[in-house]
């Protein structure tokens, strides 16, 4: 039996611990497979894990960037000596855990799922090893940051890209090395026997609370909504650094009986509200795929994105399963969750359409695709 590790900053929440989660789940049935972190954030991986599947941690500390910006935000000579030696060291032990552990590795198949990690599987992996580069994030215009990636993986056997676009894109960058680009979207786990009915008066987005996820232009959306239609609500879940800036809009604007802040919950507890809602609202400047997309339209609910959320290009058909707003026009935003709101029929049918266009993201499916590199 082959043995595939995948290499992971750690196994808390987010799209890309996400995602190699779903990959590992689906593997150790025909693989040994084993996840190699760099911390440990939580006592267990934030996403249900195969007991198959075997989780190794190189390190017992965790980074400690917000206690290093505390100590400059307060000024503090001693703590910002203290956390920044605590930082060197962590940085350095990084790096060097990661370099052992490919060096005495035993696998016969490496998949790096992060930037930081490219260069020392290129550099120290032993030659019979099958090295995989594993993108989850667009560039968004930064081609400084593109050639950096591409530059990163040209030494190994495959760059593995969530996107259409961007295999397109890195394929070009990576003509003239041995590094062939692969198209692999992301999976979607299941889909849920029951969809949503469509009929509740309710919104929903889930995601990491950041500027880039753009959730303060939604909550303006969600304002004007309200001004007209005080009987809907709007379900936000996840956490991140501008909860308290959005939390203090929603005050401040007489919200807090329209909208509701969640915070990080495990995928029942999102299920549950995904089920009970009827327009999926995605607000992001920046999305390389968008599984949330999936997991919305899973439930048979309708789809409404920017298009500068580039993933969601790959999931949306304007007008057959939900509606991309080009230049991030809030009036046109605005106008098509209207037109949502207002028509159960056009809710059903786009919704329908959603559930529909998911199905090809199934693990079970997407799993192929993994394994015609794999043999």
């Amino acid at each position: 039996m082959k043995k595939i590790s995948i290499l992971a900053l750690h196994l808390n929440y987010g799209g890309i611990e996400r995602a190699i989660v779903s990959l590992a789940n689906l593997a150790c049935d025909k693989y040994k497979v084993e996840i190699v972190c760099t911390y440990k954030m939580k006592d267990e991986p934030a996403f249900k894990l195969n007991s198959k599947v075997n989780v190794k941690y190189l390190n017992s500390f965790i980074p400690n960037k917000e206690e290093f910006k505390k100590a400059i935000r307060e000024k503090n000579i001693f703590d910002i000596l203290k956390e920044g030696i605590k930082s060197i060291k962590i940085l350095y032990l990084r790096k060097k855990t990661m370099v052992d552990y490919i060096k005495n590795i035993d696998s016969d198949i490496i998949i790096s799922s992060r930037f930081l990690f490219n260069k020392i599987l290129s550099k120290y992996a032993k030659s019979y090893v099958t090295t995989i580069g594993w993108e989850h994030n667009h560039f968004h215009g930064n081609y400084k940051i593109a050639k950096k990636t591409a530059k990163s993986v040209k030494k190994l056997d495959y760059f593995v890209l969530v996107s259409q676009e961007l295999k397109k894109y890195y394929s070009h960058l990576l003509i003239n090395t041995n590094c062939k680009c692969i198209y692999i979207p992301n999976i979607i786990d299941e889909i849920p026997k029951n969809s949503s009915n469509l009929k509740e008066k309710r919104f929903i987005s889930v995601g990491r609370l950041s500027k880039e996820k753009g959730y303060m232009d939604l909550l303006k959306i969600a304002k004007k909504l309200f001004d007209k239609y005080n009987d809907w609500h709007l379900d936000i879940i996840g956490d991140g650094e501008e909860k308290e800036k959005l939390i203090n809009f929603v005050k401040n604007n007489n919200l807090t009986k329209n909208i509701t802040f969640h915070g990080f919950q495990n995928r029942d507890y999102i299920n549950n509200i995904l089920s009970k809602s009827s327009i999926y609202l995605m607000t992001s400047y920046t999305e390389s795929f968008g599984i949330v997309l999936l997991e919305a339209g899973s439930f048979g609910l309708p789809l409404v994105a920017y298009s500068s959320a580039e993933g969601a290009k790959e999931i949306i058909t304007n007008g057959i399963n939900g509606y991309l707003i080009d230049d991030r026009n809030e009036i046109k935003y605005i106008e098509v969750v209207e037109k949502l709101m207002n028509d159960y029929d056009l809710r059903k049918k786009l919704g329908n359409c959603s559930l529909e266009s998911v199905k090809k993201y199934l693990g079970s499916n997407i799993i192929n695709e993994w394994e015609n590199i794999f043999k």
